[in-house]
């Protein structure tokens, strides 16, 4: 659901009054400063947030703790819904993660995925077709006001960060802690069973070149704090270093009382409007020159427990 955006400067005067923290003094005093990004995320309504949909939503039990990726079928449909059918059937249960590239990516899940002793994928497809990027038809893209270097336009869709080129075309950008599916040479070479999370500086050579099925939303320090492999490309060639991983289920098939409790700030929201321009122009004291410019990967996705 889309909810109104209001002006900046009307919804920054709504939080000045209802804080009192941040509200004007006498008139001796000095103006009051702008709220930080976090006082309006303090002070944001509870329906500028979100509950992830737990059939869109995976978790990964390592043995450190769990890892909660949010799916995104609006743009790889196809990829989400082998994705399902992987997590229902078990088959990342018992697999490892098995790469860890410095400022780059971690990979999981077969090591011998092109090998004779690869593990079945049961029901899932073998093959996918690329879902590289889609039409921007019936999107609703909140775009930031800054220029972005690799593309046309950059901004967020259902609280994935996202870009677009001038025709409307939009895809998933690879920021930090997005989730994507590997492939071979071929475009349509992937399957959804081998996917990677970035934890390096976001690598947008990727955008538009690799299928982008989504998100980690709680739990990304398990992966980031992932001892490196030796280079050139971080695969353990000692299977003993490689991270085990206990089973990768849907949340929806979690009983309720064992599910992570979040919610998400809504990216089409006043709030995250807000949040986003404190952060373009930071106020709080430690800062002096305000950068008046953002990139998109730099943009926190905000999320809390419920």
């Amino acid at each position: 659901m889309t909810h109104p955006r209001l002006p900046m400067p009307v919804l920054l005067a709504t939080l000045l009054a209802a804080s009192p923290a941040i509200a004007q003094g006498p008139e001796e005093e000095s103006p009051a400063r702008a709220p930080t990004a976090q006082e309006i995320l303090d002070a944001s309504p509870d329906s500028d947030w979100r509950e992830p949909d737990p059939e869109n939503t995976l978790y990964m039990e390592l043995e450190g703790g769990r890892v909660v990726i949010e799916l995104a079928p609006g743009f790889a449909p196809e990829h989400v819904d082998n994705i399902r059918t992987l997590a229902r059937e078990g088959f990342w249960d018992g697999l490892s993660i098995y790469r860890a590239q410095d400022n780059f990516v971690v990979q999981f899940g077969d090591p011998a995925a092109e090998g004779e002793d690869r593990k079945p994928l049961g029901s899932a497809r073998e093959s996918l077709p690329a879902e590289f990027e889609r039409a921007g038809a019936g999107l609703d893209f909140v775009p930031l006001p800054d220029v972005d270097g690799w593309a046309h336009q950059a901004g967020f869709v259902d609280g994935f960060p996202a870009a677009r080129a001038a025709d409307g075309t939009t895809w998933l950008a690879h920021c930090y802690g997005m989730v994507g599916a590997g492939r071979g040479m071929a475009p349509d070479s992937s399957n959804g069973s081998e996917l990677y999370v970035v934890i390096g500086q976001a690598p947008r050579q990727l955008d538009r070149n690799i299928t982008t099925v989504g998100r980690v939303i709680d739990g990304i320090e398990l992966l980031s704090a992932t001892p490196r492999g030796p280079e050139p490309m971080g695969f353990y060639e000692d299977p003993s270093r490689r991270i085990p991983i206990r089973s990768v289920r849907l949340a929806s098939e979690v009983p309720a009382h064992e599910r992570t409790g979040l919610e998400l700030l809504r990216t089409d929201s006043a709030t995250f409007a807000a949040a986003t321009e404190a952060r373009r122009n930071r106020s709080d004291d430690w800062y002096h020159v305000p950068a008046g410019h953002i990139d998109l990967c730099n943009v926190p996705l905000p999320a809390r427990e419920h």
